[in-house]
């Protein structure tokens, strides 16, 4: 997905809407907060959207289940980073 803007001093990542190449008609943005400097779930928030074009072409909001993956990843992700970056 795109970034739109990324504040490591505020902790937002924002991304710009993004349609999967196999569901051009669906597109989705994620917008994550970091809350703490702590790697548990309660210390991330992100927010999926999701909307998909309808027959008229305008975009309508979709439900949305993949937050919590998506949180899940980011923290593993950054488990992984502290991991390799540590000292020994």
């Amino acid at each position: 997905m795109p970034l739109s803007s990324a504040d490591p001093f505020g902790g937002v990542i924002i991304t710009d809407w993004y349609s999967p190449p196999e569901s051009p008609k669906e597109r989705f943005k994620i917008n994550i907060y970091i809350l703490s400097k702590t790697l548990r779930s309660d210390g991330l928030r992100v927010s999926v959207f999701h909307q998909v074009r309808a027959a008229g072409g305008e975009w309508t909001e979709a439900p949305v289940q993949v937050a919590s993956e998506i949180e899940n990843t980011v923290l593993t992700k950054a488990r992984q980073l502290r991991m390799a970056t540590a000292e020994p």
